[in-house]
């Protein structure tokens, strides 16, 4: 085993080995582990806060973002920047507070703007040189197109929620991307930060699973907590391990 590779071990990061002949195709989700995705939403909330008195911690902001995101993507479906607007006109009246036009576009305004990982465009570039990869993400087409000039590669293919529909965890957005691509879920190869939007539903469709925990580089994880939630197949504590363990 290299010291770049990396499994799951009793609910632990340990030392296991992928195999890089076996997959024909890396998915990613793309908000959260390709794209530092906190310090987007910090960024765009906190002077709107701070300018209505408003003194939350970063922990705090982050796990209302994430409560009410999750509620209203089980409500019936709109498309992301509505859910972006909605989630911020939920938050403004937590705080007591009725936003502007300006206010509630602050996210899907700012969205195309937030910044890859450190290490995700050089893991993207060396992934590409032998992998086809795709990107199956729970966003808008537009607001990923903004994304993705920064991303420095092109994909495959790219499914967004806004084509399918839904919302991840739903299984037909993982059963879309093994149609799309034509190829047997066992050689997809998954790779995200959310166990509850991304692992549990792509293990259970057979797709292989590499988790990134980014929160261990940021404050809080934006994932629901899921007694439902399984085990990845792989964990990687960033996308450079990803790399060295696909030996490239």
């Amino acid at each position: 085993m290299s010291g770049g590779d990396f499994g799951l071990l009793d609910g632990k990061i340990a030392p296991l080995r992928l195999d890089p002949a076996r997959y024909q195709l890396v998915s990613f989700d793309c908000y959260g582990t390709l794209i530092d995705w906190e310090a987007g939403i910090l960024g765009a909330w906190q002077p709107i806060l701070r300018g209505h008195g408003c003194d939350w911690e970063e922990r705090e902001i982050l796990a209302q973002y994430a409560a009410l995101e999750s509620a209203i993507q089980r409500e019936p479906y709109r498309i992301y920047r509505e859910v972006l607007r909605e989630v911020t006109r939920r938050l403004a009246a937590l705080v007591g507070f009725v936003p502007t036009p300006e206010e509630l576009d602050c996210l899907p305004d700012s969205l195309p703007q937030w910044r890859p990982f450190s290490d995700t465009v050089m893991a993207l570039q060396k992934l590409r040189y032998r992998y086809p990869l795709a990107i199956l993400s729970n966003i808008d087409d537009d607001l990923f197109s903004g994304t993705a000039k920064q991303l420095g590669v092109e994909f495959d293919f790219v499914l967004t929620a806004q084509q399918l529909g839904s919302y991840k965890p739903a299984a037909r957005n993982f059963a879309a991307l093994i149609r799309r691509a034509g190829i047997a879920p066992a050689n997809i190869l998954h790779v995200a930060e959310s166990r509850f939007h991304d692992i549990t539903p792509a293990r259970a469709l057979g797709l292989t699973t590499v988790w990134v925990p980014r929160q261990n580089q940021a404050t809080i994880s934006l994932s629901p907590v899921s007694a439902s939630e399984v085990p990845p197949d792989f964990a990687m504590p960033d996308l450079a391990s990803l790399v060295a363990g696909l030996g490239l």
